[in-house]
């Protein structure tokens, strides 16, 4: 079944939507979240986390256990969420953006 301009666009929105409302939780913690590419008719989704997530330990389990989970129980045409990490990014830059609570923090005394 083809979708119509109408139907693409709205799903677009809604992505993009839900993306947006996600980003400010990842990015508190120092890192992005952008959506690299979307095919609304397969249910394809394409994202990249950066930042200081390019660094850090868990951003498998944001990728699977938050943002996989949320765009398909929220969006019921995505079929598959394809994330991958900035890795432009220097590792030593990236572990510096971070300010999660997962990243020690030092007090001087």
């Amino acid at each position: 079944m083809e979708l119509t301009e109408q139907e693409r666009g709205t799903r677009l929105k809604a992505l993009q939507a839900l993306l947006d409302m996600m980003r400010p939780a990842v990015q508190a913690d120092g890192g992005d979240l952008v959506l690299v590419r979307a095919d609304v008719e397969t249910g394809v989704v394409e994202v990249q986390l950066g930042g200081a997530c390019s660094s850090c330990a868990i951003s498998t389990d944001t990728l699977q256990g938050g943002v996989t989970r949320i765009l398909k129980d929220r969006l019921s045409w995505v079929t598959e969420v394809i994330g991958g990490l900035d890795d432009t990014i220097d590792p030593e830059a990236s572990t510096a953006l971070g300010v999660g609570g997962y990243v020690p923090r030092y007090r001087s005394l």
